[in-house]
Parts: structure tokens; sequence; C-alpha cells
């Protein structure tokens, strides 16, 4: 038996692209990112999807919410799936970060860095790919919808194809996009990557 996960980035809000929000508070959904929720909403809520599973984070929440309401589920929230501890680096302008050496290093060797105060992308990987595999012991043969950030969801991707997560760079995800893994017990494959359609 194998469970199929529908791989949601959080929608648009007002910072994507200029600064590194990270897990700090307070960044909800601009008014286009609502809209991409709703459309998410009716894209998938005819789906058999069993769960909505969220990161914690409001923007994910916000876009976890109108697909629920569709399907008539409670959202999940689950820690594992939450974004990369920035640490230091949360809530800096991106203009800012490319001066920092550290900064470099973190995006030349995602296999190994660590952000200052923070955690390393292979520390993200391995929380959120336990929660897949948790959530697919849970729900065998079944629908699941996993709400969470683009690093996050590039690394389980990433996981899933055999790839070193320097293969980020090779992956993209962007804002409200889809993306499709299938896994069983042992293993999975990738049947879709970031699908536009509710951007």
């Amino acid at each position: 038996m194998a469970t199929t996960f529908f791989l949601l980035r959080h929608a648009a809000h007002d910072r994507v692209g200029s600064v590194l929000c990270g897990r700090m508070p307070g960044v909800a959904l601009s008014a286009r990112g609502q809209a991409q929720a709703a459309r998410l909403a009716e894209l998938l809520g005819r789906e058999s999807i069993a769960a909505v599973h969220t990161s914690p984070l409001e923007r994910c929440r916000n876009t976890a919410a109108p697909l629920a309401r569709r399907l008539g589920l409670q959202p999940v929230v689950a820690e594992e799936i939450n974004e990369i501890d920035f640490g230091l680096w949360t809530g800096q302008d991106f203009d800012i970060l490319e001066r920092d050496p550290r900064w470099r290093r973190w995006n030349q060797a995602r296999d190994s860095a660590e952000a200052p105060g923070g955690e390393s992308m292979r520390a993200a990987q391995a929380r959120a790919v336990r929660h897949i595999e948790a959530s697919r012991a849970r729900h065998p043969d079944a629908g699941l919808a996993i709400v969470s950030h683009c690093d996050v969801l590039k690394a389980v991707l990433a996981h899933y194809l055999g790839l070193p997560l320097q293969a980020y760079e090779r992956i993209e995800i962007g804002p409200a996009s889809v993306s499709l893994l299938v896994a069983w017990e042992g293993g999975g494959k990738v049947i879709g990557m970031n699908d536009l359609r509710a951007a």
C-alpha cells in the first residue's frame, strides 16, 4: 500500500524574495496569497485527502485552512514540517545576506552547513522525512496534504529522489505550488513537482 502526499508550499506573502522570514512571527498571506490559497482549495478539494498537515507558521496555516474547510477536515499542526530555523539570519534582507560569507557557504554546502544559531538543512530534512514516514504508516493507502516551506519541501523531494541536499538548486518550488510524492514502506517516488496552477 502507498500513501500519496500532496506537498504544498505556502501561498505568497509580501516579503517573498526580499526577506529571509524563517520562523519570524506575523508573516501573513498577501491578498495575492489569499487568492492562491482559495485556488489551492478548489484544485485539491476534489482529491481523496484524509488529512491536512501544516507547519505551525501563520503563512502555512492560512494556506491550509481553505483546503481543510473544503475537505471537512481540521488541520493538524506539525512542528516537524516547520521552516528551517535560520537563527541569526531570521528577518534579514537577502541583499544584506549576500555579503555574509557564512550565507555564501550555506548556499554552497547545504549537505553540511548550519545557519548561525539555527539548524542545518540536513536536520530539517531528517525531521520532515520522519514526519512523512510516520504519516505514511498512520494513513496507508490514503492521500495527505502537507503544507510547508520551500527548502523543507526541496529537502523531502531530494531524499525520495536519492539526491544530495545540494541538488536543492535544481528543484523549483514556487509559492502555492503542489508537488506529488507517493511513499510506501521502504521507498517512494516523485510523480510531479512545482505544479503552479493555483499560483
